[in-house]
């Protein structure tokens, strides 16, 4: 047993609160890694904020990571220790029919458990204060140690810079992903990213790396426009600059509509504006935030009648998890950024202030 620090949330709506947490070892097919670096994302804040209705508590949040394995159960074979690995939330086992079809990353295999916030063989191997501590997302990178499947890493380059490289972990391959492989998006076409976060600013780079000829960058937040067009944004607008819905203005303004458009916010309002600012015929609008739970998409179905499509991505759509390592070459061969994502780096126990930075949009 490991015996390190770890931010363990309590309860819902409370600070994270940095304690000694017990990391039991790996069992049979598990893999205990050495958390070098994490980032924090919305989805975190989400469960802690109690939305989440998978949310359990007390747990270890964290899916944003990376790290060197420590030691490895009974059976692996995929990794050893001295692996430098990205956890992954969605793992690919490769086995179930999900894995064995090109056309989703969403492997089942571990699902039912994962969203327990248990390990596969349903206990978990964090222990606080003599209490058991919930897993989160499979991966708990909120934690210097942390069990994660075997199913659940991808093993990259020991070179890797990790305190860059974690954010392949989840924003930056999900809004990569949801550009280049679930909207397929097309050289010279128009495109619509609303929501320019870390997750928005990773399709536009993907848009702009699939030939996009005009991305117009859209948020409330005119501090993240030169960031925007830094990534390939082309154009930045505020919604509140208009007298009319945005997405009148965008269809206006782009002769018609756009042909590709991105939700990356999680706001049920802001996804039906992105459906109805794609072009008539062909359009194709991709939901890439997670609205809170219970709430439910509207429009009228004559915008779908009419030929557009809507569409949803999660860890950058298709059979992409094993596209971490697509993703890494990518990056080191300079063809996408990463290190210009971070805009902050603090030390482990002023987690609570990143989340802070993350809500004011900084």
């Amino acid at each position: 047993v490991i015996k390190c620090k770890a931010a363990v949330a309590w309860e819902a709506g409370k600070p994270l609160s940095l304690e000694e947490v017990e990391v039991a070892p790996p069992k049979a097919h598990e893999v205990r890694i050495k958390i070098v670096a994490t980032a924090v994302c919305h989805t975190d804040a989400y469960t802690l904020s109690g939305a989440d209705p998978e949310g359990c508590f007390p747990v270890i949040l964290g899916h944003e990571g990376a790290g060197i394995v420590e030691s490895v159960g009974e059976g692996v074979t995929k990794v050893k220790p001295g692996d430098t690995v990205i956890p992954l939330y969605i793992p690919q086992c490769g086995e179930c029919k999900f894995c064995k079809n090109p056309k989703t990353n969403l492997c089942q295999k571990i699902r039912v458990t994962q969203g327990k916030g248990l390990m596969p063989d349903g206990t978990s191997r964090f222990t606080c204060k003599g209490k058991q501590i919930y897993h989160f997302m499979g991966t708990s990178t909120f934690s210097e140690y942390t069990v994660v499947a075997d199913i659940s890493v991808a093993k990259i380059d020991a070179a890797a810079p990790l305190d860059k490289v974690c954010l392949l972990g989840c924003g930056i391959s999900t809004g990569y992903g949801a550009a280049v492989n679930t909207a397929e998006v097309e050289p010279g076409s128009t495109c619509a990213v609303f929501g320019l976060g870390g997750v928005g600013l990773a399709v536009i780079m993907g848009c702009k790396i699939a030939g996009a000829s005009r991305i117009i960058g859209i948020d409330l937040n005119k501090d993240k426009y030169a960031k925007a067009k830094e990534f390939g944004a082309t154009e930045c607008i505020s919604p509140q600059d208009f007298k009319k819905p945005i997405q009148e203005v965008l269809v206006e303004m782009t002769d018609g509509g756009v042909d590709y458009s991105f939700e990356c916010i999680g706001n049920v309002g802001v996804m039906r504006a992105a459906l109805e600012a794609c072009h008539k015929g062909w359009g194709v609008s991709v939901i890439v935030g997670v609205a809170a739970a219970g709430q439910e998409i509207s429009t009228r179905p004559f915008q779908l009648v009419t030929g557009r499509t809507w569409k949803g991505t999660a860890f950058g759509g298709k059979s992409f998890g094993m596209g971490i390592k697509i993703i890494y070459s990518d990056y080191m061969s300079k063809k996408i950024k990463v290190d210009e994502f971070v805009t902050h780096t603090l030390p482990f126990d002023k987690i609570n202030e990143a989340f802070e930075l993350m809500h004011t949009g900084k």
